[in-house]
């Protein structure tokens, strides 16, 4: 069943990472996530609502978007007072 919010999923087996596309275009990849977890997770009919409960928070993630560098994104703004 398609999700709201994941658009796609790959598993690499060999690094464990999991990676996850979103439908906003972002890349996460989740590490060290085992083949068992990510085999559970293709067979759930709810994959949105199983990756929030199994997943989210519980393994180490990066970012991996194409084309965004996360250090750059303020360095050319001029910075705020309080």
């Amino acid at each position: 069943m398609p999700s709201a919010v994941i658009k796609k999923y790959s598993y690499d087996a060999a690094s464990e990472t999991l990676e996850i596309i979103y439908h906003s275009g972002k890349v996460y990849h989740y590490l060290n996530v085992p083949e068992k977890v990510f085999r559970e997770m293709r067979s759930t009919m709810v994959k949105g609502i199983w990756f929030n409960r199994h997943i989210k928070g519980k393994y180490p993630f990066e970012e991996a978007t194409p084309g965004l560098n996360q250090t750059n994104l303020f360095e050319d703004q001029p910075k705020r007072r309080p």
